[in-house]
């Protein structure tokens, strides 16, 4: 039989905790209504009875979660191989159950159980309740009930393990990215129109893996599974290798998520490095919580001179939302608002707004998704001096962006 399901969901986490708050309300609900005393769900593992989830109503003559027989000796085993009923109005009168110790054990007066199975139709536990007292009005109705309410534990159950084993899988590939350092770095020219030279450069993280997954979908998986930061600070550890290969007019750009910021992950990762040539971007795609918090972490960096820029403005809410908290350096603006800019005069007029805000916050702006010799001619007519984009240069390896030289600018 395959591994017990609970010893795959052990790892503790939000969607286990709702998983079990969801089966517990099930559970006192079906109890409540069919006058039990004790209902529980069971898993059969390693040749017993364990029961995973119970509830009583606080009693404390029954038995707790994690309590667990030999599989032979409990009422589930038996009702699963059919040697018992799953309707038993008086424990002490059926030839089967009288003479089983574990009715006397738990007091079992009336009992009603049914399998519990996965997707495949494998059982792997039942779900059952009694009363301490016989109860000779059980019926058929009774069982359909509990039938009804198994079958949406048991979907509840497979579903949680379907993605835990997903979960599983993901955490073996970022652990294995993690453990081989295996994150190659890029990085893509930041360009000054009035200076005609290049004056920064953003890093992004590249993945090499199989199969192929763009690098967002690597840091939300990473996120998923609890190595977010791991992944993230790996990345920003490859990135910051390059700083000293750069001459030190240029200055280097990374993507970080508000709670490694918060965490401190971010400051003990800058530690000791050149803090006025890093430039810390947050997306319009990362939620801050609390941006109190975030000022705060992020304040002894600013004061060594590590620059925010404020990444997507433009592309969504939480970029409108971010300008107003964070008082950053640099504005962004999204590939969304620079898009066929010299055509669309509703993107001119978002974008002239933003470029206008930020001169009067004294908030410089780059323009990023620049793609095409038109878009920059409109950026230069709106007074933007920094652009980012293909028309400019792709993201390259480090030896590339050392030599590189814009065709048109």
């Amino acid at each position: 039989m395959r591994q017990a399901i609970w010893n795959r969901l052990a790892r503790p986490d939000a969607g286990e905790a709702s998983l079990s708050e969801d089966l517990q309300s099930l559970l006192y609900s079906l109890r409540r209504h069919l006058g039990m005393d004790v209902a529980f769900i069971s898993e059969f593992c390693e040749g017993r009875r364990v029961l995973r989830v119970v509830d009583a109503g606080g009693s404390a003559e029954c038995p707790k979660q994690g309590h667990s027989d030999p599989q032979e000796a409990s009422y589930c085993r038996k009702i699963v191989d059919h040697d018992l009923s799953g309707i038993i109005p008086d424990a002490s009168l059926h030839p089967v159950t009288r003479a089983m110790p574990v009715t006397r054990e738990l007091n079992i007066g009336a009992y009603l159980g049914v399998p519990l199975q996965d997707a495949s139709g494998e059982v792997f536990g039942t779900f059952c309740c009694y009363r301490h007292l016989p109860d000779a009005s059980l019926d058929r109705r009774d069982l359909a009930l509990l039938r009804i309410v198994a079958d949406i534990a048991g979907r509840q159950i497979e579903k949680r393990f379907r993605e835990r084993r997903e979960e599983d899988a993901i955490l073996a590939r970022i652990e294995q990215v993690l453990e081989r350092e295996a994150v190659a770095i890029v990085y893509q020219p930041i360009y000054h129109l009035g200076q005609r030279r290049v004056v920064g450069y953003e890093s992004l993280a590249r993945f090499s893996a199989e199969p192929y997954r763009t690098p967002d979908v690597w840091f939300a998986e990473a996120r998923r599974v609890g190595a977010g930061e791991r992944l993230e600070m790996l990345a920003l550890r490859q990135a910051l290798a390059a700083l000293e290969a750069f001459p030190e007019s240029r200055y280097l750009a990374f993507n970080v998520s508000p709670d490694h910021v918060i965490s401190g992950a971010v400051a003990r990762a800058l530690a000791g490095r050149e803090s006025s040539r890093i430039v810390l971007e947050v997306t319009e795609h990362d939620r801050i919580e609390d941006y109190a918090a975030f000022r705060e972490a992020v304040a002894p960096l600013r004061a060594r001179g590590v620059r925010l820029a404020i990444d997507d403005a433009g592309a969504g809410y939480a970029s409108f939302q971010h300008i107003l908290e964070l008082d950053a350096d640099i504005l962004k603006l999204d590939i969304s608002l620079i898009r066929e800019l010299h055509r669309d005069r509703r993107r001119r007029a978002l974008a002239a707004s933003l470029i206008a805000f930020a001169r009067t916050i004294g908030c410089e702006v780059i323009a990023e998704g620049v793609e095409c010799r038109e878009e920059l001619e409109t950026l230069r007519e709106h007074g933007v001096n920094k652009v980012q984009g293909y028309h400019i240069g792709r993201p390259m390896p480090l030896e590339a962006a050392l030599g590189f030289a814009p065709a048109d600018g």
